[in-house]
């Protein structure tokens, strides 16, 4: 495994064609934050921005 700064282009290349669930997304996501908590309020953020995009802004 190898750090690139390109990690959502890798992320498509690799996996863009498959299909997942909120829910495997979100278990994912905890899992990083288990092996990375420095990040935690990253992921936290982004989580919170996906729930909420239908929202009405406010």
């Amino acid at each position: 495994m190898y750090f690139t700064d390109r990690g959502l282009e890798e992320l498509e290349k690799r996996r863009g064609d498959e299909e997942v669930t909120l829910a495997w997304l979100a278990d994912q996501m905890q899992a990083f934050v288990d092996t990375h908590p420095e990040f935690e309020t990253a992921v936290e953020r982004l989580a919170t921005w996906l729930a909420r995009l239908d929202d009405p802004e406010d």
